[in-house]
């Protein structure tokens, strides 16, 4: 299972993002999809989930800001940042979680995800 994350890069603040995800080696329409964030010094956070576009959690901090989208037939997930704040500084990482049940739960712990990709730098400048 290979998940690979690209689209960071210094922003200025105000600026937009949008960060992508192409995974393979894995059933994607039977994960849930996760972007979370790192800044140094400090734990991995979640920033959104999604299982369907009806079916979406965001962080308080992304709310409003975010938008995380994917993509079944390319087995791809995106997240749209926008109005980018130099708080939003961090490593984002995108992961998949297996869906265990026939209840939708949105998972929000890094240790419910299954797989991580490498991780793409944001970086916002002031």
């Amino acid at each position: 299972v290979q998940l690979q994350a690209s689209g960071g890069g210094l922003v200025q603040a105000g600026d937009s993002l949008r960060l992508s995800c192409v995974t393979s080696g894995l059933i994607f329409g039977s994960y849930y999809m996760g972007w979370f964030r790192q800044a140094p010094g400090l734990e991995r956070e979640l920033v959104a989930t999604i299982w369907k576009a009806d079916r979406i959690r965001y962080s308080d901090s992304a709310q409003g800001r975010f938008g995380i989208s994917r993509d079944n037939a390319k087995n791809a997930v995106y997240l749209e940042m926008n109005n980018l704040k130099p708080e939003d500084t961090a490593v984002y990482y995108c992961a998949a979680a297996p869906r265990r049940s026939v209840v939708i739960v949105l998972p929000a712990r890094p240790s419910d995800f299954n797989y991580w990709g490498q991780g793409t730098l944001v970086t916002v400048s002031s």
